[in-house]
C-alpha cells in the first residue's frame, strides 16, 4: 500500500482513490494488468470491460529524473527502456472517456450488454484456479508465512501466465523493483523483452 500511495501522492488527484490491497477488482472483473480502465454507468452496467486505460499522464515517467546517474542499476535501465516503448494512447482515451460521460449510452464508445459479454476476458476452470492460488499465497503472506505463500503464487504464475497482477505482485515482494529473483521465475523487464513491449497491452479501439 505504502508503494502505490506514493504515486497517488505524486499525481495529487482530485477525487478518492482506493488501494485494492486484495486484488478484488482482478478476481471480480478479470484484470490481468495495470494501468486498466472499467467503464460502470449509473444503472451500475459495464459499458466496457477491463481493457488497457490511461488517465493522460504517465506518472511513473514524470517520477524518473532526465538524466540517470552513471551507477544506476542497470536492471533499472533497462526497465525504463522496456517501458518507453511499450505502446500507449491517452489522448484517445481521455476523449474517448469524456465523450461517454457526456453523452451517456449515445456515445459510440459505450457498448451493449452484448457487445460487453463479447470482448470480457473468458474464465476457464485454469482461471479459477490460479485465482484461488493467488488468494492463497496473499493470505499466506500477509498473515507472516511468506516462505509458505511461495508454492501458491508460483501456481497462479503457471495456470494463467497471462496475468501480469499475479506475476508482479509475488515479484515485488521477492525485489521491490520486480528484478531477477531465486524465488520466482521471470522478471518484469525481462519478461516484456521477450514477449515484445508492443504487446505489452490491447490497445483499446477509439
Amino acid at each position: 500500500m505504502e508503494a502505490a500511495g506514493r504515486f497517488i501522492d505524486y499525481a495529487k488527484p482530485e477525487h478518492p482513490s482506493l488501494i485494492d490491497e486484495a486484488h478484488s477488482l482482478d478476481e471480480l472483473y478479470g484484470v490481468v494488468n495495470v494501468p486498466t480502465g472499467i467503464w460502470i454507468d449509473e444503472a451500475g452496467m459495464i459499458v466496457r470491460p477491463p481493457e488497457a486505460a490511461w488517465p493522460g499522464r504517465a506518472v511513473f515517467r514524470e517520477m524518473i529524473p532526465a538524466e540517470l546517474p552513471p551507477d544506476a542499476d542497470p536492471w533499472v535501465v533497462k526497465a525504463l527502456g522496456v517501458t518507453s516503448r511499450i505502446p500507449t494512447a491517452p489522448q484517445k482515451y481521455v476523449e474517448a472517456l469524456r465523450d461517454w460521460v457526456a453523452r451517456g449510452p449515445e456515445s459510440p464508445h459505450a457498448l451493449s450488454p452484448e457487445e460487453v459479454i463479447a470482448r470480457s476476458r473468458p474464465r476457464p476452470r485454469e482461471a479459477g484456479l490460479a485465482a484461488a492460488h493467488f488468494e492463497l499465497g496473499q493470505h499466506l503472506h500477509r498473515a507472516g508465512f511468506p516462505d509458505d505463500a511461495v508454492p501458491h503464487f508460483r501456481e497462479a504464475h503457471r495456470l494463467q501466465p497471462d496475468n501480469w497482477t499475479y506475476k508482479r505482485q509475488a515479484w515485488s515482494f521477492a525485489d521491490a523493483l520486480q528484478r531477477p529473483n531465486e524465488v520466482y521465475e521471470g522478471d518484469w523487464a525481462g519478461d516484456v523483452e521477450k514477449m515484445g513491449p508492443e504487446n505489452y497491452y490491447v490497445l483499446p479501439d477509439f
